[in-house]
């Protein structure tokens, strides 16, 4: 079975946010190929009521075998300078990576399909 490449996947995710009125950017690009890819979802909520809950939410993506499919999953949640740190110590060690940003209110980073 034939993948995606991660530089298709990401180019096609941002055409579909951007036709949806969603802004989104790619903060870290990674490998074309194969590099793993990780969505910052920042709710721009700079209320201090919502920030207990956090003000970004991170997915990753994972292949699962037993249904042939990619999935994401949560990955991380909270402030996003804490967030920032965390993804800056990921692409330290992960050259590969790719970070992709989008800002959504309501927290949804629209993975349900693509």
């Amino acid at each position: 079975m034939s993948r995606l490449t991660s530089s298709f996947w990401v180019q096609a995710y941002i055409k579909k946010l951007n036709l949806m009125g969603v802004p989104a950017f790619v903060v870290s690009h990674g490998d074309d190929t194969a590099g793993a890819i990780i969505v910052k979802v920042n709710k721009l909520n700079g209320d201090a009521v919502y920030k207990l809950n956090g003000d970004a939410v991170l997915f990753e993506r994972s292949f699962s075998l037993d249904k042939n499919l990619n999935q994401w999953s949560k990955f991380e949640s909270g402030e996003e300078k804490e967030l920032d740190e965390l993804l800056s110590r990921q692409l330290s060690r992960d050259r590969d990576l790719w970070i992709v940003e989008i800002e959504s209110r309501e927290g949804d980073p629209f993975l349900d399909d693509i």
